[in-house]
């Protein structure tokens, strides 16, 4: 089993290579405006360090948001290309908040959330590192039913939320390993689309008022 993984769901442009053992190599950037630029170079880097060849690669796995929409789909489509390119029959998602709550290896209640930007937080709630009870959800920090229960994630918010315990990123190692591990349980993983929650920021432009080619009537000047 080869594993590759990448999450561009959050600031971080992260991508791991797991062989069902362990992480063989990970890479991350912390860029929220170069999800672009950024992916493709890490995920050759990765691959560079664990000394393995793309076509060597047995699962691709992308993390699926949620997400501001630009970032999500950089690398939702990548992986879709690279599965594409190698010839794989699938290639696999998992929920970007999944990835973090497995990274904190509790084993009791506990919100993850990530920045939604408006202010708003995407969240969600876990029995434990692997059980997701709730969510995801997008919903401003004051209205999110804490409960008293710790919060991982982004430490944004602590007048509200408390203060954040690690993981503050999905790093791709965390979402590697996780797929690795639901992979070789015979669990079902999601199928790569987006979790977007609510509208992209940039909307289609309205179509231009219709200019009429008459003339605006004039009063007729007494003589």
């Amino acid at each position: 089993m080869l594993v590759l993984a990448f999450d561009t769901a959050t600031p971080a442009v992260t991508a791991a290579l797991h062989d069902g053992d362990r992480v063989l190599a990970e890479s991350t950037t912390v860029d929220a405006r170069r999800h672009g630029e950024l992916l493709v170079p890490t995920i050759e880097k990765v691959l560079a360090e664990a000394r393995v060849r793309l076509r060597d690669v047995t699962a691709i796995v992308a993390g699926t948001g949620p997400g501001p929409y630009t970032g999500l789909r950089v690398g939702l489509m990548t992986a879709q290309g690279l599965g594409t390119a190698i010839g794989l029959a699938e290639v696999y998602g998992v929920c970007t908040l999944d990835a973090l709550a497995y990274g904190t290896r509790r084993d009791e209640p506990f919100l993850v959330v990530t920045d939604a930007r408006r202010k708003e937080l995407f969240w969600a709630r876990y029995d434990d590192a692997r059980t997701r009870a709730e969510g995801p959800y997008v919903d401003k920090p004051a209205d999110i039913p804490r409960g008293g229960l710790p919060v991982a994630g982004a430490d944004l918010y602590p007048e509200v939320l408390g203060a954040a315990v690690a993981p503050p990123y999905p790093l791709a190692g965390f979402l590697a390993a996780l797929a690795a591990e639901r992979i070789a349980a015979g669990q079902p993983l999601d199928e790569p689309r987006p979790i977007y929650l609510r509208r992209p920021d940039a909307v289609e432009p309205k179509a231009p008022k219709k200019v009429t080619d008459r003339e605006p009537r004039r009063t007729r000047e007494r003589a």
